[in-house]
């Protein structure tokens, strides 16, 4: 059973995460709640829980003190501000959570933790093999504007003159990263790329169809509309 902590110096929104967490995730047992850096730090080195859900401005200790100051422990950054998120990327953070969450944005931070290796590791296993460091996060925008992105939020990656488009739903951003760079840095059991200039997210696809002069297009869910599929890529979508 996986184990947590929650840290926040809110005991009200404590209480409610613990309350949602309970409610989402019921095989997870929250060994502990605290509401400052120091106590999350002790509590954290005393339980050794899987999981740490830490609020960042706590008093005493922050939340990115006591994440730099543990091991072989998730950590969940839960916060009220979003200029933490650069910070919280270089702290290899599982997930940056916006106050006030609601529950399907919490939905997806667990389907992330639980999609993560084992949390447990059965005793006298045999030692697994190292697994390539894909992509989890992606730094994007241009200038001053900075933003963090899971790529779990990406429906697709289109090469553009010398950017590359991350398309989500309902926005686009840049990345400076050529898509042929990005291409072996993604997971290819979340990714595949399906035209020279394009990478589609394959729990984004629908489907697949032809037109009349037997062109191939990857159809997307929710009506994020169609992709030229080369023949090329093809092969990989004949099951479907």
């Amino acid at each position: 059973m996986p184990t947590a902590l929650i840290a926040d110096d809110e005991p009200l929104l404590a209480a409610a995460l613990q309350s949602a967490l309970s409610r989402l995730w019921p095989q997870l047992e929250i060994l502990a709640v605290v509401h400052d850096g120091a106590s999350a730090l002790a509590e954290i080195n005393r339980l050794r829980p899987d999981i740490a859900f830490l609020d960042i401005r706590m008093p005493g200790l922050d939340g990115m003190a006591v994440a730099r100051s543990v091991s072989a422990c998730r950590v969940v950054f839960v916060t009220a501000y979003d200029e933490y998120a650069l910070q919280a990327f270089d702290a290899a953070a599982v997930d940056y959570l916006l106050k006030p969450i609601d529950d399907a944005r919490l939905l997806r931070c667990i389907s992330r933790l639980q999609q993560a290796a084992p949390l447990v590791q059965p005793i006298a296993a045999a030692p697994a093999e190292a697994q390539p460091a894909y992509l989890s996060w992606i730094t994007a925008g241009l200038g001053n504007s900075k933003r963090l992105i899971a790529v779990d939020e990406v429906q697709y990656f289109k090469a553009c003159d010398k950017y590359t488009e991350l398309v989500l739903a309902g926005e686009t951003q840049l990345i400076r990263t050529p898509l042929k760079e990005l291409a072996t840095r993604l997971d290819p059991r979340q990714f595949a790329q399906i035209h020279r200039g394009l990478i589609v997210r394959l729990a984004a696809v629908q489907g697949i169809e032809q037109d009349l002069l037997g062109r191939s297009f990857v159809l997307l869910k929710h009506g994020g509309g169609k992709l030229p599929l080369s023949r090329s890529f093809a092969a990989q979508f004949k099951a479907m």
